[in-house]
């Protein structure tokens, strides 16, 4: 028989005591990451709860995100709720220092970032204690069920947003319907990315009243930022040399893309391939794969020119991806030739490029679908597929323009669903202008 909706369950006990053992050893792994990242002791010890900044007074509202996407994508939101809040302030938690450094770049007004507390009794009360949220908003798959649970249990309400599972959490969740049933019960809102996410909900356990439909915030994110200085440098080096670009590629993809750039080079010889690694660290891995490929590259994180020989230039930095785009309307995006689950397309397309993709972007399915419908974004499996279709672009400008035209159309169609979401939010998490004197 199921428990009662609301009360603990067994599992949800094993598990805090679990934390409460491994707090110390997760603890040591987070700090050397962070470490490694040449975090401030100060801040390493916001993941035990400790605050490196004051409250703000008055109303503070809390968003939650995994890592640099989510958070980027909270970014716009925040801005359109701030406006519609002008007295209430705002706290965002990510975990990941590349989250951090790209928010403090692209900080909302009256916002805070903060590192979120380990999901252990100590880090979570006293992040809480020191924060009181009015309101807590976490982001797409984000479940940690004690800091979900301590909030709740403060009277505030929760919203799950932008709500993604996989289909392996799904029929993980379903094997544990009482516990399933218990967390999403502390959840006053699900606002989902598709209406499979909303069905999953419900048949995990979400109160159906609870759960609203909705679409990918991703896509209505700001335009990422150019540096003009940058992009006219950059342009003067390229001169008049045709240009695609091969951005937030993974592992097993760079081969592909070599392997394309090296045909097109037999039609174009002094075509330059931009690629983009989704982690730059990996730039080892790339100049091996470039030198395997018999190509020549230059690398941005070395500073170095794009000499009139290098096929190739790897812009290995973070934050630079819109300067990147603002240099051609061509764009292959990766995490999308292996089961990764793609990146979002929105964002070249905002930049006005026609985009190409891989099969495999899951996780931004209805973000691609009418893209793909309209003819804004082209799919490929293979090399000489992504051959096939940059050569058409490069080839006839008619073909190109139709497309880019059709990618910047779907995005200004996505725009009017944030305001849907600020008033949703508003509406369901009882957020109101206050008075900014008020101790929250």
């Amino acid at each position: 028989m199921a428990a009662p909706s609301g009360r603990p369950t067994l599992l949800y006990h094993l598990y805090c005591g679990l934390t409460a053992v491994a707090a110390p050893f997760v603890w040591r792994a987070v700090r050397k990451k962070l470490l490694a990242a040449e975090v401030p002791t100060l801040r390493q010890h916001e993941r035990l709860g400790h605050a490196s900044q004051p409250r703000p007074k008055g109303q503070l509202i809390w968003f939650h995100a995994a890592s640099v996407g989510e958070t980027l994508s909270v970014i716009t939101l925040i801005k359109r709720l701030g406006e519609r809040l002008p007295d209430a302030s705002f706290l965002i938690t990510s975990g990941t220092p590349t989250s951090a450094a790209l928010i403090e770049k692209r900080m909302p007004p009256r916002t805070r970032h903060q590192y979120p507390p380990l999901d252990a009794a100590g880090p979570v009360r006293r992040f809480l204690n020191h924060w009181r949220p009015d309101a807590a908003i976490f982001v797409e798959s984000e479940i940690w069920p004690r800091l979900i649970t301590e909030t709740h249990n403060r009277d505030t309400p929760l919203a799950l947003l932008n709500a993604r599972l996989s289909d392996r959490s799904v029929e993980g969740w379903k094997k544990r319907p009482q516990t399933a049933r218990f967390l999403l019960d502390q959840f006053t809102l699900f606002l989902t990315q598709n209406d499979k996410t909303a069905r999953n909900l419900i048949a995990m356990g979400a109160p159906e009243t609870r759960v609203k439909p909705g679409t990918n915030l991703k896509a209505m994110s700001d335009p990422l930022p150019v540096d003009r200085t940058t992009l006219e440098e950059i342009r003067t080096q390229i001169s008049e040399r045709p240009i695609w670009i091969a951005s937030s590629t993974h592992a097993g993809e760079e081969e592909t893309v070599l392997s394309a750039h090296a045909e097109l080079l037999n039609r174009w010889p002094d075509l330059l391939l931009l690629l983009i690694p989704r982690h730059p660290e990996r730039r080892g891995d790339v100049a091996a794969l470039i030198q395997q490929s018999h190509l020549t590259a230059a690398f941005r994180s070395a500073s170095q020119p794009i000499a009139q020989d290098a096929q190739i230039y790897v812009a290995d930095t973070l934050g630079e991806t819109g300067t990147w785009y603002a240099l051609c309307p061509i764009v292959f995006l990766g995490g999308s030739l292996r089961e990764i689950g793609g990146h979002n397309p929105f964002e070249p397309a905002q930049a006005g490029a026609a985009v190409i993709t891989g099969p495999g972007y899951f996780n931004f399915a209805e973000t691609f679908a009418p893209l793909i419908e309209t003819g804004g974004v082209t799919e490929v499996r293979t090399a000489p597929e992504l051959t096939k279709t940059v050569t058409q672009w490069l080839s006839d400008p008619t073909k190109l323009n139709a497309a880019r035209e059709a990618a910047k159309t779907c995005v200004n169609s996505q725009k009017n669903a944030l305001d849907d979401i600020v008033e949703t939010l508003c509406a369901q998490l009882n957020l109101k202008r206050q008075d900014p004197t008020s101790s929250g």
